[in-house]
């Protein structure tokens, strides 16, 4: 099993956590921007956008994608 996960960079990474990076890194209104979501351009939350992005696969798979885009470029900065 520790194979197939060996190159999955949210491997251990909870959405909760994702959310929480990327309010950190850039703002709800940022985050707005890059990714078109209700839940992130309108009273946006973490309870709300959690609730959202569980049950909606291809925005899930948005914030996934930016999260790993975001820490690439953190990686290759260093």
């Amino acid at each position: 099993m520790n194979e197939t996960q060996a190159n999955n960079p949210l491997h251990g990474i909870t959405l909760e956590k994702i959310l929480h990076a990327l309010v950190e890194a850039s703002g709800w209104e940022e985050l707005g921007r890059q990714i078109e979501i209700r839940c992130f351009t309108h009273d946006p939350s973490i309870a709300s956008s959690l609730k959202f992005l569980r049950r909606t696969p291809w925005a899930r798979e948005r914030v996934e994608s930016l999260y790993v885009y975001m820490m690439r470029r953190k990686q290759q900065a260093s």
